[in-house]
């Protein structure tokens, strides 16, 4: 998959944004008035911007409110319903604590649960699409939603919990990256499959199917070099998970927190690339780059 930079931004800042809005519905950290308020701002910016971002990879932004319609059958109309209903939910939770010094409790764990629906039927979007075994995978789900609870626990001050839970994401990542580097293989899809005719031979390409570039090319049949793909992931697992513990296990400050933050961020963001970079679409032995 081409790595587009609207879509990366959207599954990392959102997923952020979502993380902290779970923590803030389950009452961590207990804060009323203007701090609350400046917790559901940065929440909400980093919610809401991750949204308004995705649209950027749309054919027709024009059309994305056509979403909705389709949330029997997709994760995307899912994903669209329940961003609605956290967003909705947590803006009067929030309300109560700002305005009226009020714990809506129930609200708050509405939304919480919400948020985390919204993170999960996120990664379905990837998770459910047989024709990227990279991606076809329970490891696709573990994996957006531990970043976005280890994100959000670091985005609350919730120092121990982050410590943990930051541990856990980088496991989970890597994981999900050494099943992921054989699930083509095991998949067992290869050219003579994909076309049928398998049982008469050896199936190879003669020649390309065209000498120029297409759509397909252009979006699924990305490729990146394993060296330079192997650099990048220990870039973004330091930067995601063992930095910001470090920072985390340092003496407390404002400072610390503030690196730990950015840190992670600069980890997901790189780790995201990557989930889009290493994709193999079935449609590249199509074109030979499978």
């Amino acid at each position: 998959m081409h790595p587009a930079p609207s879509v990366i931004f959207f599954s990392t800042f959102s997923g952020l944004g979502f993380g902290l809005l779970i923590f803030l519905g389950l009452g961590m950290p207990a804060t009323t008035g203007f701090n609350a308020f400046i917790f559901f701002t940065i929440a909400y910016l980093l919610a809401v911007g991750g949204l308004i971002s995705s649209t950027f990879h749309l054919g027709h932004p024009e059309r994305a409110l056509k979403a909705f319609s389709q949330w029997r059958s997709s994760w995307l109309s899912r994903e669209a319903w329940c961003a609605v209903a956290a967003l909705t939910l947590m803006a009067i939770y929030g309300a109560g604590l700002v305005f009226f010094g009020q714990r809506w409790t129930l609200l708050g764990l509405l939304g919480a649960a919400a948020s985390l629906g919204t993170v999960f039927t996120t990664s379905m979007i990837y998770g459910q699409l047989k024709t990227i075994p990279r991606w076809n995978s329970p490891l696709t789900p573990a994996n957006f939603l531990s970043i976005c609870i280890a994100g959000g626990a670091l985005m609350a001050g919730q120092t121990t919990a982050a410590i943990i839970l930051l541990a856990l994401a980088g496991a989970i990542q890597v994981a999900t990256w050494l099943r992921g580097d054989t699930a083509f293989a095991d998949s067992g899809t290869n050219m003579a499959t994909a076309t049928g005719l398998g049982t008469i031979g050896t199936v190879r390409a003669f020649e390309p199917p065209h000498t120029g570039t297409n759509y397909l090319l252009r979006e699924f049949a990305y490729e990146i070099g394993r060296k330079h793909a192997q650099k990048l992931r220990i870039i973004a697992i330091a930067l995601m998970a063992v930095l910001p513990i470090l920072f985390l296990l340092i003496p407390f400050s404002h400072f610390m927190a503030l690196f730990a933050v950015v840190s992670h961020i600069g980890g997901v963001l790189t780790a995201r690339w990557l989930f889009f970079a290493e994709a193999e679409h079935v449609v590249g032995l199509y074109y030979g780059k499978r």
